[in-house]
Order: C-alpha cells, then sequence, then structure tokens
C-alpha cells in the first residue's frame, strides 16, 4: 500500500512537471466563430486601485483574473482594503484618498506586473510606514528610473539599489505639485504621475508623449477634475489634487492584446473568420489593426459604443493570404507596443520587406522582446536586419514549417508563449512550448478558447 501510495505521489509530481509545455503538430482547420477574449488587464488593474481611493463600496464585474490582477488585489489588501467576490462581482471598500492603514514591514509583491508596481508607487505618496515594493525576476530587471525621477521630484523618500527592484517608499506630509515632461511615451509613468497627483496640493502639470489613457478616461467619468489638451503628439494634462470621489459600478471589456493573437490566427488560417465580441478599441490600442490593414487585413469594427469613455466594438476578421509589407509609422508605436511581436509574424508572411523604427520600448517589457524577437523570426527562417532599435523583416508569403522546434528560456514572457502558439498553429511544424502557465499572465483561457476555436494542443 505504501508502495502504492509513492508511486502515485511520484506520478503526480511527473504529472505536474510534463504540464508546464504543450505540444503543437498540426495547422489549425478553416474555422468560423464567435468567440470572447479575456478582460482587457491594464483597465482590471486600474480600476482595483482607483476603488481602493474611493469612498464608498465600488463593484467591478468582469474583472480579469489573472496573475497581475490577482497580486494587484492582494496588494490593495496588504495596504488594509477589504473586497470580497460574491455572483462573479468583486466588492472592494474604499475610505477615499490616503486611506489606507498600512501595517510596519508592509511589503507588496507586484509579481510580474509592471503596471501594478509602478502605478502602486503613486498611491503610497504619503505613507507614514515605510513599504518595501519587489517583483519577480524578470520585473526586477526593469528599469524604475522612470517613475522614481518624478516621484522624487513630488518630495518622495525612495530608495533603491540600480534603480531596481526591491524599492523602498516613504511618503511625506509635505508633497508639491510638479510639471513634468514624459517623453518616452509610457502609460505607465504618466499614470504613477497622475495617481501621485490625487494626494497632492495645487494642479500638477504632465506634457506626455501620447500613449494609453485608461487612467485619464476613468477619473473623467469619475467626474475628476482632470484636463486634457491634445498638442500635436503630446498631451498636456492637468490634474487637481485633493478632490475626493466616490465609489463607481465597472464592467470591464474585453483585452485588444488578448484579441491580438485571434486576430493573426486568423488573418494567417485559410478560408476562416471570427467574430471578436465587447473588446475596448480605445484609440489609443488598436494600433495593430492600423498597422494590419495598411498591410491588406481589412478588419472592420462593429456594434461600436462608448462606455465611461472606452470604446468598446466587436472585432470582425477574414483570412488573407495576399499581404503586403509595411513601412510602419513610428507614430503608432506605442499603440501597439504589446502587439509587435504577432505583428513580426504577420510580417514574416507578408510579400517584401516590413521596416519597423525605434522600438526600443520593447525591451523594457517582461523580457527584452525586440531582442527574442529577431531571436524567434531567425529560428522559423525569416531574415532580419538589425539596426540598433530599428528592424527590417523580410517576408516570405510561402513559408511553411516543418521542422521541430522547441520554445523554452524567454523569460516566462506570456507574449513569447502565445507568439509561438500562433505561429505553430498557421505555419507548420512540431512545437514543443515550455512554460504554459505564464498565460496566467495576461489570459488565462487562451489554450481554451484555441481548443474551442478548433486548434488541437497537447
Amino acid at each position: 500500500m505504501l508502495e502504492t501510495h509513492i508511486l502515485v505521489k511520484n506520478l503526480k509530481s511527473i504529472n505536474s512537471f510534463v504540464s508546464n509545455y504543450i505540444l503543437i503538430s498540426n495547422k489549425i482547420k478553416n474555422f468560423n466563430k464567435r468567440i470572447r477574449v479575456g478582460s482587457d488587464k491594464s483597465i482590471s488593474i486600474r480600476s482595483i486601485l482607483l476603488a481602493s481611493q474611493a469612498a464608498g463600496v465600488s463593484k467591478i464585474s468582469n474583472l480579469l483574473e489573472s496573475e497581475d490582477v490577482l497580486n494587484t488585489l492582494k496588494a490593495i489588501r496588504s495596504l488594509g482594503i477589504k473586497y470580497y467576490k460574491h455572483n462573479k462581482i468583486y466588492y472592494i471598500e474604499g475610505f477615499g484618498l490616503n486611506s489606507f492603514n498600512i501595517k510596519r514591514n508592509t511589503t507588496i509583491n507586484a509579481g510580474n506586473s509592471g503596471t501594478l508596481a509602478r502605478l502602486i508607487l503613486g498611491m503610497l505618496v504619503k505613507s507614514d510606514t515605510k513599504v518595501k515594493l519587489i517583483g519577480d525576476r524578470s520585473l526586477s530587471k526593469r528599469d524604475f528610473s522612470r517613475v522614481i525621477k518624478p516621484l522624487r521630484q513630488f518630495g518622495v523618500n525612495i530608495k533603491s539599489k540600480n534603480n531596481c527592484l526591491p524599492i523602498e517608499i516613504l511618503g511625506t506630509k509635505f508633497l508639491r505639485p510638479i510639471v513634468y515632461d514624459e517623453n518616452i511615451g509610457s502609460a505607465q509613468v504618466k499614470s504613477c504621475i497622475i495617481l501621485t497627483s490625487l494626494n497632492t496640493p495645487g494642479t500638477t502639470v504632465i506634457n506626455s508623449r501620447r500613449s494609453r489613457n485608461h487612467t485619464e478616461l476613468f477619473l473623467k467619468s469619475l467626474g475628476y477634475p482632470i484636463k486634457i489638451k491634445k498638442i500635436n503628439n503630446f498631451d498636456l494634462i492637468k490634474v487637481e489634487g485633493l478632490r475626493q470621489f466616490n465609489s463607481f459600478t465597472y464592467k470591464v471589456p474585453g483585452d485588444i492584446s488578448s484579441a491580438s493573437f485571434f486576430i493573426v490566427l486568423t488573418l494567417l488560417s485559410k478560408k476562416s473568420q471570427i467574430v471578436i465580441e465587447n473588446v475596448n478599441v480605445n484609440q489609443s490600442r488598436i494600433g495593430i489593426i492600423r498597422i494590419l490593414n495598411k498591410m491588406g487585413a481589412q478588419i472592420k469594427l462593429t456594434r461600436k459604443k462608448i462606455y465611461n469613455g472606452e470604446e468598446i466594438a466587436d472585432i470582425h476578421v477574414k483570412s488573407k493570404m495576399n499581404l503586403k509589407s509595411i513601412n510602419c509609422p513610428s507614430e503608432l508605436n506605442s499603440s501597439a507596443i504589446d502587439e509587435f511581436l504577432i505583428i513580426f509574424l504577420v510580417a514574416a508572411k507578408a510579400k517584401g520587406i516590413s521596416k519597423f523604427k525605434d522600438l526600443g520600448e520593447m525591451n523594457k517589457k517582461e523580457s527584452k522582446r525586440l531582442d527574442l524577437a529577431v531571436k524567434f523570426l531567425k529560428l522559423i527562417g525569416i531574415k532580419v536586419d538589425r539596426f540598433n532599435n530599428d528592424i527590417n523583416i523580410h517576408g516570405n508569403p510561402n513559408i511553411r514549417l516543418s521542422k521541430k522546434f522547441e520554445m523554452k528560456n524567454f523569460l516566462k514572457d506570456h507574449r513569447i508563449f502565445f507568439l509561438s502558439c500562433i505561429t505553430a498553429l498557421t505555419l507548420g511544424g512540431v512545437w514543443k512550448i515550455h512554460d504554459k502557465k505564464s498565460a496566467n499572465t495576461s489570459f488565462p483561457d487562451f489554450l481554451k478558447i484555441l481548443r474551442i476555436i478548433g486548434a488541437k494542443v497537447k
């Protein structure tokens, strides 16, 4: 009996190990489906953080239950905020600005989420207790100087070695408003400054290169006094501090970043079409649609509506065999920064040489994505010219993969995992793709939806 118990235990251990990779050896067959993808991760995180600062009980439905979002819930709980889930709705009780009840020696683990890590720093600026912020191996390598610099200008005390995690932050009662030029085009930096300005007396001014504007739209929907003026490729943002806002009810829409993989899967599959329902198509997020349509795709948006300032629509995609190369305008970079990996796959199948410029921000993500993209494209036989942060991709419309491929050592970057799956299902080959659990970072139902569409994933 003991031997049987040991055998079962060992089998469980083996299965646990094996289950962290998948096998794909067949291209997907033609399909015609309607699907819904995971909820918007950026908005899910922001809705939790803003609910923790609102006065009253906020109700958030359709919240993405990925690792990044669950870590956000853990973070606000460690700051004394209570929440519970009932009938798929999250109830979060806030007590207004600067109302956290922070215990001594509090440590917040942001996991893999740069959004959580950078935004929550902006909410700790009045803490009279030191808080330590940590993250996983990938997040601990990322540059935090971009938020440390403006926070110090506000008067916040921050300690960090080499501008990376771990970070110790101690707030101050003497915050001062600042005027800040945000030239990177980073929504995380901009949002950190905005959240800091909520707790700061006076008016904070941000001259920000245009990027995702979910934080601004959310605050405007709550009636918060935030003003935005568009000037060329910049937004001039003025935020009045110390204005309380009330709790809210919010339903999170689908995520364009998650939808992007099914857009490309359909585009590169024969005689297929898909409708992806109820997706956030915020103008600062749909660079992928603009880029792919320039390459010959005919992606359409229907059933458009505005919800709390955000644009929502269904996305219609049909197969397109004759795709053309693109000289991608760099002004589209910020609105497609998380989707360039999968855009590169389309470029690999397009006719001609596609050119992309100024993509250094890709290397500031969960992994050095630009570096890994070049390696990945060369792995599947695509010629790539690299010039610092610019790349040229020599497309091959006739590409057919038949070799065996093994994907590992990509810092468990969820988007590299998704890219590998879509490549296997559209271009062929026999693929062993490790770290399938990385999908839990942003899109836990990714493989489930693939199987619903008809993909054979083992």
